[in-house]
């Protein structure tokens, strides 16, 4: 693995890893602040215990999430001081402001562990809801730094040099509202999944029933907000990626000639050195119709730009793919929810309704992932799209390879600690957690 490869491998590696945290950072406080809301309505005991269980959860999770996202930092300096050096004075903004909504979260979440019958409750319920209202802050200040990497903004590049900065400009520019709403979206959706999968397995396994289903239908129904705002904030991007990349368009669907009324492609191994694409199923019209809002719009091929401009045409396209797939699988699993909620509510303990979100876990992940890896790759080959070249911003130095096993075995290592603290608050709910439970109440009676 040569300096450069390991560079991207390694941020790639830091990137996929670090963007699960940000995500649960994103949206799980919201699901513990609605939540202890239920309590504050019902007193029902069981949703303060569930309230209590997952606000440990949020804490195991944010203290990772700071840990790698403070590994990104530095890996920026360290891996690509060129892009840096260039790039940080335009848009340090979002970074220095997504600093501050991290302070205001750690704030808040320290104020909620230990706020419980010491604060008020509305106020300890607000410092619950701070903490997704700041994670959400940060979130999308990242995702504003990421999309001015795809639609620089805010200076003038004369001679080599960039002058005449904007901070404001580049921090909005025009791909961060589309990027943002669409990872948001993407947020509600894998982390909604992925808790009302663990909840569901824990209701087949017929201990703490009533708890896991109280958790299960909140989770669920934060995940069809995702599921369903998916496609609707998936269509604001990919115009948004029609009119500001058309490049990185094309490789998605694997387009290589310009026509109009062009196809939406499902499917297909594409070969870029003949410059087609084999065993698609391709729908007449419905990609121009996507992109521009009319069936006979024209949309450029890949043999419209220079072939060393092109991104990795078959990964692009394979993950976006990925992508597509499991997201009209989240969504019928959705409206089959739905359905059962409203019509057939018998449906809602049936385990084969636990088995399909327990097979689903994974799902919005899986598709967060690759929707990530259509937006970096497809960059590709420039680290600030149209000015830099990713080549021309990794550092000089040799032995980088080094550094991508290093920091592989630390995530490893977060990972497996991460895994082991979540399974022993899952085993902890009997003691700590459900009041219904009998080894609750013969803990609380000894204490």
């Amino acid at each position: 693995m040569d300096d450069f490869m390991a560079a991207r491998a390694q941020m790639a590696l830091s990137l996929g890893f670090h963007i699960i945290f940000a995500c649960v950072g994103m949206v799980m406080p919201f699901l513990m602040a609605f939540a202890h809301w239920k309590y504050l309505k019902t007193r029902n005991e069981i949703y303060k215990g569930l309230t209590k269980a997952w606000s440990k959860g949020v804490a195991i999770l944010f203290a990772t999430g700071a840990v790698s996202g403070t590994m990104l930092s530095f890996e920026l300096g360290l891996l690509w001081p060129g892009f840096m050096k260039h790039a940080g004075p335009i848009f340090g903004m979002p970074f220095s402001l997504e600093g501050t909504a991290f302070f205001i979260e750690a704030i808040a979440i320290g104020f909620f562990l230990y706020g419980w019958d010491k604060f008020n409750k509305w106020f300890h319920w607000f410092c619950g809801f701070l903490v997704g209202l700041s994670g959400l802050a940060s979130g999308i200040l990242v995702v504003a730094a990421n999309a001015w990497m795809n639609s620089p903004t805010g200076f003038d590049y004369i001679n080599g040099q960039y002058v005449n900065i904007d901070p404001i400009k580049a921090m909005f520019n025009d791909a961060w509202f589309p990027q943002a709403l669409h990872m948001t979206v993407a947020a509600f959706c894998a982390t909604g999944f992925a808790v009302a999968g663990v909840h569901a397995f824990l209701i087949m396994r017929k201990k703490n029933v009533e708890f896991h289903t109280k958790a299960f239908r909140i989770a669920a129904g934060f995940a069809m907000i995702g599921a369903f705002g998916a496609p609707l904030s998936g269509d604001v991007a990919a115009k948004s990626v029609a009119e500001r990349q058309p490049i990185k368009l094309a490789a998605m669907e694997a387009h290589f000639e310009t026509e109009k009324g062009a196809a939406f492609v499902i499917g297909g191994v594409p070969n870029e050195e003949k410059g087609e694409i084999n065993y698609a199923l391709k729908i007449p019209k419905v990609l121009s119709f996507l992109a521009t809002n009319d069936f006979n719009a024209e949309i450029k091929g890949l043999n419209d730009f220079p072939k060393d401009e092109w991104p990795p045409v078959a990964v692009v396209h394979y993950a976006f793919q990925i992508m597509i797939f499991f997201g009209v699988v989240m969504i019928t699993i959705g409206i089959v929810y739905l359905y059962a909620t409203f019509f057939k509510k018998e449906w809602l303990n049936k385990n084969w309704l636990l088995k399909t979100f327990l097979f689903a876990t994974p799902f919005g992940y899986i598709a967060l992932e690759a929707g990530w890896t259509v937006t970096e790759v497809g960059r590709q080959p420039w680290i600030i799209y149209g000015i830099m070249r990713t080549a021309d911003a990794v550092t000089p130095m040799p032995g980088i390879q080094y550094s991508f096993y290093f920091f592989t075995a630390i995530f490893v290592s977060l990972s497996l600690i991460i895994i082991f603290l979540l399974r022993r608050q899952i085993q902890m709910v009997p003691r700590l957690y459900d009041p219904t439970d009998a080894q609750f109440n013969t803990k609380n009676k000894k204490s």
